[in-house]
């Protein structure tokens, strides 16, 4: 037991020292980024990463610097990495959508029903950690509901406690496959970014295979399968094949 204490004892101060640290890297590298050092600016946010630490916030900026510098490979990896941990904040997606206009491969996505489209829509309002925040509360809620229901002797205070208690756990049913959802789309990291200048995408996942398509460097894929160095990919457009993992960064 005192073994696990001074453990405790000794990481707190380590940990306090990291954040610190961090703090201080984030304000410097936010005033290189004012100044327009741009490569400094790069240098301490990806040190910040290599700690340990990230937020959505984190990738915004590092992608915004590798915008200024000229390198959209790289923003776009980060923009779309700060999507993932805040899936509805409006500037990471204007700034996708002009980072996005000097991709070489345009590709129109293919349509999704209504349905999926407004299903999509809810779940990517709030992140997977804020999710399950909702779920907890309305869990909570159904359970006070039901303590109502069982304690109280007033007939129209058991009949509202009831139907609202039924409505707070289905509630807190559907925002916890939510969360789910959304952690799933972190953790499976599918998507990436291609950053061979241009690759053909072949048929097969040798070097013999047929080719089917080119693509160019900035895309946005999605990937599907994987045999040793091979990954098959799909488009937004709905195009499938296989290319060498070396040409993909997952985001």
């Amino acid at each position: 037991m005192k073994r696990y204490i001074l453990i405790i004892l000794f990481a707190i101060p380590g940990y306090i020292f990291a954040q610190d640290n961090n703090i201080q890297l984030w304000e410097k590298a936010n005033a290189f980024y004012t100044t327009e050092d741009y490569q400094q600016a790069i240098s301490l946010y990806e040190q910040i990463l290599s700690s340990g630490q990230e937020s959505a916030k984190l990738y915004f900026n590092l992608g915004n610097a590798y915008y200024k510098a000229g390198n959209m490979n790289k923003a776009l990896l980060n923009f779309e990495r700060a999507k993932l941990l805040s899936p509805n904040d409006e500037n990471i997606d204007f700034n996708i959508k002009m980072a996005n206009q000097f991709v070489v491969t345009s590709i129109e996505p293919l349509p999704l029903p209504f349905f999926l489209r407004w299903r999509t829509s809810i779940i990517n309002m709030y992140s997977a950690d804020n999710w399950s925040y909702i779920s907890i509360s309305a869990f909570i809620i159904f359970l006070i509901l039901i303590g109502f229901f069982i304690f109280s002797r007033v007939v129209t205070i058991r009949r509202i406690s009831f139907l609202l208690g039924i409505f707070m756990v289905v509630f807190a049913g559907f925002t916890y496959s939510f969360a789910s959802k959304q952690k799933k789309k972190i953790e499976q990291h599918s998507g990436a970014i291609v950053f061979c200048p241009r690759v053909t995408v072949k048929s097969a996942p040798t070097t013999t295979s047929t080719d089917l398509f080119l693509i160019y460097e900035g895309l946005k894929v999605e990937i599907t399968d994987s045999i040793g160095p091979w990954k098959e990919i799909k488009l937004a457009d709905g195009n499938e094949g296989w290319l060498q993992d070396s040409c993909i960064v997952k985001i």
